[in-house]
């Protein structure tokens, strides 16, 4: 072998090695303090909850104490902003409480916290004996949907109604052909360890706004939020050990058992669960109620959310509630 092949071979394989090195010092995220997105984000309507676990759980709480209560949980990835809008139109006649899952928003776990539905339904009724909630309605969106019903199925006494946003649960798509760029990545071992390690923001932008039907609802604000909640100390760790769309399936005999009135709600244009996903929930769970946007996508709680919180309202029997005219 010639020199100058040997040279231009051995310019090929620096530029190889180099390429990756940069864009890892461009993309490097290192954590973000507790106490920098606490004092950023929380407000007075922000509460503090220690559980089972050393699980340090962060909640937002709005409307009256005395009114019916509603806990809303977000998806993978997401935190408690993700219910805002129905916050702001539900608050005037329910007790609304956004809670965020371990690994998630301002919710602080163990480093060897092991996350999956289940325990996050466990979660749930740990959160509720602590707050001594009496029987409430539990609307969940994605991956808060999937723990959803399964605190229905496994904690029946703790609801008295269900409502799911495009749950998880139901056979779809596989998440390596999701639109999604960072659940593509999620699928290979090595990929989760680059994701751990990086500000993740472009992936998150691009992820979002390939879910929604109108590209315009995913603001630089909300995605600002999502990468900075997801810098917590710990919680890309927690996110990197998750497999999106491995949650526990949902058998026709499991959601039978579901007795608790249920509203089940997706979005047409949703590209991360399928519709007839859905579909299934609705079928398999005794007396459910489906309702299916046309222009939403797989956040109907943001996308649509004054005509989603309405209904949701008009379900849970709200419909002399007052809701707010626009959404911020």
């Amino acid at each position: 072998m010639s020199r100058k092949i040997r040279l231009i071979i051995g310019a090929i394989a620096s530029l190889l090695i180099a390429i990756p090195f940069v864009a890892w010092l461009l993309l490097r995220g290192p954590d973000i303090p507790f106490e920098t997105l606490q004092a950023k984000y929380a407000g007075s309507d922000d509460h503090f909850v220690d559980l089972p676990g050393g699980i340090h759980a962060h909640y937002r709480e709005q409307g009256r104490v005395d009114a019916p209560p509603i806990v809303l949980l977000h998806g993978y990835g997401d935190s408690y902003a993700t219910w805002e809008r129905w916050s702001d139109q539900l608050q005037g006649s329910f007790r609304v409480i956004s809670l965020d899952l371990p690994g998630h928003g301002l919710t602080q776990a163990p480093d060897d916290y092991q996350p999956d539905a289940v325990a996050y339904a466990g979660l749930i009724d740990a959160f509720a004996e602590s707050l001594k909630l009496a029987p409430f309605a539990l609307a969940g969106n994605s991956m808060g949907g999937a723990v959803a019903w399964q605190t229905a199925v496994r904690y029946p006494n703790r609801l008295n109604a269900l409502l799911l946003l495009a749950a998880a649960g139901k056979p779809g798509p596989d998440m390596g052909k999701s639109p999604s760029l960072a659940f593509r990545i999620l699928q290979y071992p090595i990929g989760r360890k680059v994701l751990e390690q990086i500000d993740n923001r472009p992936l998150i932008s691009q992820g979002l706004k390939a879910e929604v039907y109108d590209k315009n609802v995913i603001t630089d604000e909300f995605i600002d939020r999502w990468a900075e909640y997801q810098r917590l100390p710990g919680h890309r760790k927690i996110l990197m050990s998750m497999r999106p769309g491995a949650h526990l399936l949902a058998s026709p005999e499991a959601l039978a058992t579901i007795r608790i009135p249920t509203l089940v709600i997706h979005g047409a244009a949703d590209t991360l669960i399928p519709v007839e996903s859905s579909r299934q929930f609705a079928a398999e769970i005794p007396g459910a109620k489906l309702i299916i946007y046309p222009d939403s996508g797989h956040l109907p709680q943001w996308e649509v959310a004054q005509k989603s919180a309405r209904d949701a309202a008009d379900f849970l029997g709200g419909r002399k509630m007052a809701l707010a005219t626009s959404v911020r």
